[in-house]
């Protein structure tokens, strides 16, 4: 028997594209705050588009604590719902369509979250990176780093576990 044709790269891209915008543009205050995803294969990096209203010590002026660690939460999210979501595109389990509409998977909740705050964030892009240290089908632990200008020189890192949502969930 013929082995199937595989689909053209351009085809698996958009697929995936359109899954992790709809998942972003699922959470309102990622976008409030400007927060993007840059996607290579099936690595993230969070971007935090800097707005002067992102200051929260106009004298130094920094980014605001809690838009900083905001940033690093949903950038855990987003990365630990993705290493779950991207499987189920790519077999075609999950509608890119569908997500768009509002049928989105149901995200996980933080149990708890630490946040190490190194420097200030400085008046610019920020770029945030999560790895998914340990994930069942209950619980998730996941690390995460912000820099800006240099990846080796973060200005925050954050530790946290997230209770996961039941395999079989849609929507939310």
């Amino acid at each position: 028997m013929a082995r199937p044709r595989p689909e053209p790269a351009q085809v698996v891209k958009q697929r995936r594209d359109a899954a992790l915008a709809a998942l972003v543009t699922g959470v309102p205050y990622a976008q409030f705050l400007g927060i993007g995803f840059d996607r290579r294969g099936d690595e993230l990096t969070g971007v935090l588009h800097f707005d002067d209203k992102l200051i929260g010590n106009p004298i130094l002026p920094a980014i605001h604590g809690g838009v900083t660690a905001a940033f690093l939460e949903m950038t855990a999210i987003i990365t630990l719902s993705w290493t779950f979501v991207l499987p189920a595109i790519d077999a075609r389990e999950i509608d890119p369509a569908r997500m768009q509409a509002g049928d989105l998977p149901r995200l996980p909740k933080t149990i708890d979250f630490t946040v190490n705050y190194l420097r200030p964030g400085l008046p610019r892009d920020a770029y945030a990176r999560a790895i998914v240290s340990r994930s069942g089908r209950r619980y998730a632990t996941v690390r995460v780093e912000a820099w800006q200008d240099h990846r080796d020189k973060p200005f925050a890192q954050a530790a946290g576990h997230f209770l996961m949502p039941p395999q079989d969930s849609k929507g939310g």
